[in-house]
């Protein structure tokens, strides 16, 4: 393809050009915008208005990739050049084409793809799946029912086994016939020999269709089994079958292929090749595009997936033969061979043999299970496999703070091996004990890691005290042992003193006892030389610092010869030990008078040489007779008055004195240090990650230079003070909430803010207060610091990098704040070569419009991003800019893409592109994205989200990372997209936080690495990936932005990635932060915007192409982990209807009694276990394997057991059953009618009540509805054949599917904070009403009026086309079902089995209908004007009512049993009236009678049904105040792990005695 457009550009296009550049004059600056890039616009911009919004049909307009891959075609040539705008991709066949705002024009083909909206997609997309599995359904199917395994070498087995092949022949020209049916739309576009190739692949498969059946039913006259058949093959070839003939035929291209499929270097060689022979070769395999060609991975990669998924398939084909399908065989026998001639209603087909309706009801509901189970499969294979990977990636290793001080003293040599660009420089410093480069790297490890904590200490995380025991000092020379940092050597120093100063016994015992301990022995020596360093370098005068010396000398030569306790008095070491904190203490003590501070110093000086010569040592005095011989001792001693004050004032010495002071003071183990449990984490990773598998350094000047960018809408910036102290409707303000929620971290903060050094004035303390709250919250100011990381970790490596040897000793915070000129220069140079390495875009779209708004919500949010600008100088925001301008005598918006940076006090313009016009014309994000991304720099762009934090240590990483990029993969493949993982820290809010926290975990890290390894089938999901900016952005960008279609607009950059011959990987040594939805209603709002994404990827081209061009194991790994999941969780909910609807049909015909009650079944039971086989998948429990395996693995399985127990104790399993209902109604639903959108989740943390109104919006027709529909079934299946089944069975089989219809009915209220609070109770239920009674109408808000909600959830049903009508009318006639089996069970019925009796039946429902249309109409007519009409009309029925009732039950024997059966018949049958009437609803509104009305007023009277329903249950448990009590505890348990009084929050209280927390929530009282 490429050399025949090359070849056609040099023929075509070429001397046009050249013609035009000889003949060209001066061109406006805008030329090319008016001439080439406006007229496609405009083509984009008409054909965007035809979807109306997204409601038409995706086969009704050409979107994005319609118009891209119109430039694949040769028709792009007839554009000419210049571009002939009367081409026919320009013009538009009707008249009056001047408003760009109309949707005119004939409609232009699609272009090789139609996005029909249909559940055959599935099968078109992966045709191989499904024969795969359909086949060996047979077979296993054929192999069971001859009653062993061992049979399928029986001639006769054999023989029926090769039927098979009827059945693919069949599936094959299914296959054959959708590609043209659903492509028929494109058929315009599509080259002859596109079309050529549908027919004859049409032909061949309809040529086989009618020629296998043919040839099958001749070899059943002449059997040959598979042994016969390959025994005689050689020898007797020409007495074969025609039929054996056909099989081999007919196998050609599959073993052709299944050859090619081990060499995927060749096939990679032939799709990518241009030889004439070649390409006529692969005509026939694949269609002749530009992507999808070559994907093939490597020999080891294909071989590690092929080996999961044969392994996967043999462990689900055995587990379905041995447990699904054999169990069945016996009882499905019996049922075939039992005669059943007395029904218990009307049967029409009475003579119908085999009872095949009992077997399709027994069979369906396995079936499904079959072709459903396989992803359960998965989910267990990829746990194991992930947990190995993980394993072996050296995940986990350090998870404790224990296994950090374990491990911490080869911290820094995997430091230096990872993340230290490789240096030649070697040698040694004189007497020093280590090399200069160790040295060196030692310093370069503690800069980073004390930068990692001071960064935790400004996040409020740590306290200063475990700041100061985090801290690693610089390596320094005089020091001859690793200076640990003091958390790993608190209370050594003391432990060692008590060991020493009681010691009786020989030098070598006590040394060996304080060596016992690594870091003890390194504490002392450090001490040691620490003092003496200290000491020497404070006193002035040489003579006493040769005291110093003399007496060190002494104590080094002592433990030398052996004689240490001789010369030594340990006893005196405890008052030493107390003088020497006296003397640190005064050092570090800040007096504003100088002398007075000098002579305290001076003073406990003088007690220290005073104890050492005298009270420790035992010759102490010759030491100072040596020094001053002719000076009294006494008078020696006052002279240590001469010392250097000015060395407090050096940051590095005073560094010395603090570390000296905490290892002589810290006498309790810093083993809970720190106590954060976020720090902790951080901490853990970091340390951990430096041991895994990760890419050299390289200097900051070589490595990557890379761009972030962030989309933003209208999310909150900053939180004001006005909403830090807004109370919600429980009395609960946002900075309340969190001082609750984050006890220690609040208290970190106000210790910092209010730290006198600091000096913050009032209004500095309210920025702050904002701050905090906001960078807990998912703001966009907490999503811009954590990238600006970068620029920071960047400016320090770059110091390092170039820095000499004295500049690192001495340490890049010295550094960074001295004034000197070359110090000066040094961070110049890191902050010049950080700019150039790193470059941040927000992409604000509305900046513009906020900028010029009068609204104080929108000016604020434009104050707060400018604050951010000019907070970050590197920080740069792209935006939207409308502008009015006058064009030819009118007014005219035009539109501009524009760069701004901070500048002094306002921004300051960098870049202004023109638009042709308004860019926001596919879906809003990717839209947001595309615009920006022209702004972005550098050979790598990470794409982060407004949700999302990054941490400093993280951000060191990135060199790393980038290095990927460089890495070949399979020959000369590199990464184009580098998956990185994500922490949510959204989990401690609430348990359903932790429950959303756990499952994302568990995707973006499990889950993810088997995606990309061994799976090969990652994508791209929203999450920090890192993108090969070159690679994208020249072959269709990062985000599609087709309306509707790419509503799940990340992961189609993924698909594009991978068609176009990308590779992408996941790394698992980085991660960066992510919020998530805390909120029941949020969570399904997400779940549900996910599941129609995945619907409409369900329909799209990328899905299609990827699932065709994958080879066969690669094809199942892409579907069950994208749209396969939803399907399957659809089939899940599918299967529990299908089992209950089959059970319906048993117990109400009665055949199940027949069945059972026969000898031959009773004796075996084998149906009872038949029946109870499937409801064990009912649960999905094994879906959790991937969470507790992570958990496992990076937290311990211990710790992964005890929160599993924990969250089925606060019932996750309702909460995940529920989402399973959530996803299966939206992707249904998405599949039938459309009606995707973006929908909105909020990011807001406080977790508030939601009404009973509110949520029956929700969930009312996603989980209501259908859980009263399978509570119904399963009543019904319990009343109607209990007499003759056991209750333990019944249990057994429906325990699942009683827990199904317990969650969906109500977990929105178990998972509602004070969800059974009595006030609040009665609050809903008055606002339900209200809002039940209300009348709708135009500019009636859905939330005031039940008639705006009920008119909106139709909204599916206005747009969808007559087959997705036609579909749910069939649908909906299940529930005539309950009516035509239930009134034969009637006593009234007198046991008839007459049709007449179901006719009966009608006419009750009709009189029923007729009497409250009379009421309705009545009220209507009469209520106002003719009140007493009215209640005559009423006393007349209820007169009426009670004369019918007492003749039925006199005469014809009415039993009080029939009225409750009565309204399990009718019920079912008004709303599958009220569905068929929503479904032709533009028929009825047109009809007289007020028919449309009518199915209305039968919806609400239904609705109000339901509400009473779900809502009685809440109100009698509100009755008890322990109730509320427990549901808070059960909600809120993590929060109160960490000091959450949620209860009191709820209530509205305050804790009066937590004065401080009280102080702060007050507005103003921090100012």
């Amino acid at each position: 393809m490429p050399k025949v457009l090359h070849q056609d550009f040099l023929a075509k296009l070429f001397p046009v050009m050249c013609r035009e550049y000889l003949t060209n004059e001066l061109r406006d600056e805008e030329h090319f915008l008016k001439e080439v890039i406006t007229p496609i616009y405009d083509v984009l911009y008409k054909e965007s208005k035809r979807h109306k919004g997204g409601k038409a049909s995706h086969a009704a307009w050409r979107n994005y990739d319609d118009l891209n891959e119109y430039f694949w075609s040769h028709k792009c040539f007839k554009l000419d050049w210049p571009m002939d705008l009367s081409a026919d991709f320009f013009v538009d066949e009707r008249p009056n084409l001047e408003e760009r705002n109309q949707s005119q024009g004939k409609r232009k083909p699609k272009m090789n793809f139609v996005e029909v909206r249909t559940f055959l997609h599935l099968y078109r997309s992966f045709d191989r799946l499904w024969i795969f599995f359909i086949l060996s359904f047979q077979a296993m199917v054929i192999v069971a029912w001859s009653g062993s395994i061992t049979e399928i070498f029986n001639e006769d087995v054999s023989k029926h086994v090769l039927s098979i092949f009827v059945t693919s022949a069949f599936l094959n020209f299914l296959q054959a016939t959708l590609d043209i049916i659903l492509s028929w739309n494109a058929w315009g576009s599509l080259r002859f020999t596109q079309i050529l190739r549908y027919i004859l692949k049409f032909a061949v498969a309809a040529f086989w269709l009618v020629v296998m059946p043919i040839a099958y039913s001749k070899s059943l006259l002449n059997p040959t089994g598979l042994v016969k058949f390959f025994s005689q093959w050689p020898g007797d070839w020409w007495g074969q079958s025609f039929y054996s003939y056909c099989v081999a035929i007919y196998l050609i291209p599959n073993v052709l292929a299944t050859l090619l499929f081990f060499v995927p270097p060749l096939r990679r060689s032939l799709e990518r090749s241009n030889w004439r022979i070649v390409v006529l070769m692969m005509w026939w395999a694949q269609p002749k595009l530009y992507v999808g060609r070559g994907m093939h991975e490597g020999m080891f990669s294909l071989l590690k997936y092929t080996l999961f998924w044969i392994m996967l398939l043999i462990s689900k084909l055995a587990f379905s033969y041995y447990v699904e399908i054999l169990p069945l065989i016996k009882p499905t026998k019996a049922v075939m061979g039992i005669t059943v001639t007395n029904y218990e209603w009307h049967e029409f087909f009475p003579r119908l043999s085999h009872n095949i309706g009992v077997v399709i009801a027994i069979w369906a509901p396995i079936v499904l299970v079959y072709f459903m189970d396989t992803q359960i499969w998965y989910s267990i294979f990829s746990t194991f496999v992930g947990g190995i990977n993980g394993a072996f990636s050296h995940l986990g290793e350090i998870r404790t703070l224990g296994m950090l001080r374990s491990r911490f003293d080869s911290v820094h040599s995997a430091f230096s091996s990872c993340m230290v660009p490789p240096s030649n420089v070697q040698g040694k410093i004189h007497g020093a004990a280590v090399d200069v480069s160790e040295r060196k790297n030692i310093a370069k490890f503690s800069q980073m890691w004390n930068e990692f904590i001071y960064s935790m200490r400004m996040e409020d995380l740590i306290s200063d005290r475990e700041r100061d025991l985090l801290l690693v000092p610089y390596s320094s020379s005089e020091i001859s042992v690793v200076q640990w940092p003091p958390f790993l050597l608190a209370s050594k120093i003391p432990i060692a003193l008590d060991m020493a100063k009681d010691f009786k016994g020989r030098d070598e015992d006590l040394f060996k006892k304080i060596n016992s301990d690594e870091y003890r022995f390194s504490a002392v020596i450090e001490c040691y030389e620490t003092l003496k360093d200290i000491l020497t370098s404070l006193l002035k005068d040489e003579n006493e610092k040769n005291i110093i010396r003399n007496i060190c000398e002494e104590v080094e030569s002592s433990i030398r010869e052996g004689r240490f306790l001789n010369t030594f008095r340990m006893s005196g070491l405890p008052l030493l030990s107390y003088k020497l904190e006296k003397f640190l203490n005064d050092l570090l003590k800040e007096e504003k008078d100088i002398d007075v501070h000098k002579s305290q110093i001076i003073n406990v000086l003088q007690d220290i040489m005073e104890i050492i010569s005298q009270d420790v040592m035992v010759d102490g005095h010759l030491i100072l007779e040596r020094a001053h011989p002719y000076i009294h001792v006494e008078k020696k001693l006052e002279k240590f008055e001469w010392i250097d004050i000015e060395l407090t004032r050096n940051r590095a010495w005073m560094e010395k004195v603090r570390r000296l002071q905490l290892l002589l003071t810290e006498k309790e183990s810093a083993i809970n240090v720190p106590m954060n449990l976020e720090a902790r984490r951080r901490i853990t990773f970091f340390t951990n990650s430096l041991f895994m598998n990760m890419p050299e350094a390289p200097k900051v000047r070589d490595m990557l230079s890379f761009s972030v960018l962030t989309p933003y809408y209208k999310e909150d910036v900053l939180y004001s003070e006005e909403e830090l102290h807004k109370e919600n409707e429980d009395g609960i303000s946002i900075l309340f909430y969190l001082q609750k929620i984050y006890p220690e971290e609040y208290e970190n903060f106000e210790k910092r803010t209010k730290d006198p050094k600091r000096g913050y004035s009032d209004k500095e303390m309210t920025e702050s207060d904002r701050q905090w709250v906001s960078y807990r919250g998912q703001t966009l100011a907490r999503t811009v610091r954590g990238m600006m990381y970068y620029k920071q970790a960047l400016e320090l490596q770059s110091f390092l990098d170039y820095a000499d040897n004295d500049d690192i000793l001495r340490g890049y915070q010295a550094i960074r704040t001295d004034g000197e000129r070359h110090f000066r220069d040094v961070v110049e140079y890191g902050r010049a070569l950080a700019d150039l390495k790193f470059t941040y875009v927000v992409s604000c779209q509305t900046y513009g419009a906020q900028k010029k708004s009068s609204d104080p919500q929108e000016r604020s949010r434009y104050i707060n991003i400018l604050n951010l600008m000019l907070t970050y100088p590197s920080l740069r925001v792209a935006y939207i800019d409308e502008v009015e301008e006058a064009v030819g005598g009118k007014s005219e918006k035009l539109y501009f893409s524009v760069l701004v940076k901070g500048g002094d006090k306002l921004d300051e313009e960098i870049y202004r592109i023109k638009l042709p016009g308004s860019p926001t014309i596919g879906e809003g994000k990717p839209e947001n994205q595309n615009h920006a991304i022209i702004f972005t720099r550098g050979e790598a762009l990470q794409t982060i989200d407004m949700n999302q934090d990054n941490y400093l240590e993280e951000a060191f990483k990135m060199r790393n990372v980038l290095e990927e990029f460089l890495k070949t993969h399979h020959g000369q493949r590199k990464p184009t997209i580098l998956g990185l993982r994500e922490h949510i820290f959204t989990g401690s809010v609430s348990s359903l936080a932790w429950f959303m926290s756990n499952q994302e975990t568990s995707f973006v890290t499990i889950g993810q690495r088997v995606l990309a390894n061994p799976l090969r089938v990652r994508f791209h999901y929203g999450h920090p990936d890192i993108f090969d900016r070159i690679f994208h952005i020249t072959r269709g960008g990062i985000s599609k932005a087709s309306k509707i279609i790419n509503l799940s607009e990340d992961i189609f950059s993924g698909f594009n990635s991978t068609l176009r011959g990308g590779y992408v990987t996941h790394h698992e040594y980085i991660q960066v932060g992510k919020g998530r939805d805390v909120g029941m209603n949020q969570i399904s709002l997400f779940e549900a915007k996910v599941a129609n994404g995945n619907g409409e990827q369900t329909l799209s081209r990328d899905v299609y192409r990827l699932g065709r061009r994958f080879d066969f194991y690669r094809m199942l790994s892409f579907y069950f982990t994208t749209v396969g999941f939803y399907f399957s969780s659809m089939v899940t909910v599918l299967t529990v209807y299908v089992f209950l609807y089959g059970r319906l049909y048993l117990v109400l015909s009665g055949l199940e009694r027949r069945i059972l009650e026969d000898p031959s079944i009773r004796a075996s039971k084998a149906l009872e276990e038949a029946l109870a086989t499937q409801s064990v998948f009912q649960l999905g429990l094994l879906l959790v394997l991937p969470m507790v395996m992570e958990i496992g693995l990076e937290r311990g399985f211990r710790t992964a057991l005890g929160d599993f127990v924990i969250m089925q104790l606060q019932l996750a399993s309702v909460f995940f059953t529920f989402q399973l209902g959530t996803k299966a109604h939206y992707y249904g639903r998405t599949m039938l009618h459309g009606g995707s959108k973006y929908r909105a989740t909020g990011r807001g943390f406080v977790v508030f009540h939601a009404k009973y109104a509110d949520n029956y919006r929700m969930y009312s027709r996603s989980h209501f509805v259908k859980g009263l529909e399978l509570a119904i079934l399963l009543v019904v299946y319990e009343v109607y054949g209990q007499s003759y089944r056991s209750s333990n069975l019944y249990l057994f089989v429906t325990f699942s599917m009683w827990f199904l219809v317990a969650s969906w009915l109500f977990a929105p209220f178990v998972f509602n904070p004070s969800g059974f609070d009595w006030q609040k109770t009665v609050d809903d239920w008055t606002d339900w009403r209200r809002w039940m009674g209300n009348r709708g109408g135009i500019g009636i808000s859905q939330d005031r009026s039940w008639e705006s909600w009920w008119d909106a959830e139709q909204e599916h049903l206005k747009y969808t086309n007559i087959r997705g009508r036609m579909l749910e009318i069939i649908l909906a006639f299940r529930f005539f079902i309950y009516q035509y089996g239930i009134v034969y069970h009637l006593d009234i019925a007198h046991g008839s089995r007459d049709f007449l009796v179901y006719g009966l039946s009608w006419v009750v429902m009709l009189i029923i209908l007729i009497v409250l249309k009379m009421v309705s109409m009545g009220r209507r007519k009469f209520g106002t004007d003719f009140q007493l009409m009215f209640r005559i009309l009423k006393a007349l029925l209820f007169l009426g009512f009670i004369s019918v009732m007492t003749v039925l039950f006199v005469v014809c024997g009415l039993t009080v049993r029939d009225l409750f059966a009565a309204l399990l018949a009718f019920m079912p049958t008004g709303w599958a009236l009220i569905l068929i009437g929503q479904a032709c609803r533009p028929c009825l509104k047109g009809m007289a009678f007020g028919l449309w009305d009518s199915v209305m007023e039968l919806g609400r009277a239904y609705e109000y049904i339901m509400g009473l329903l779900t809502f009685m249950p809440i109100v009698v448990l509100s009755w008890f105040p322990f109730v509320s009590e427990f549901q808070t505890r059960l909600l809120f348990n993590q929060a109160f792990s960490r000091g959450l009084q949620i209860s009191m929050i709820l209530a509205g209280k305050r804790d009066k005695t937590d004065k401080t927390g009280a102080s702060r929530a007050k507005p103003g009282s921090s100012s």
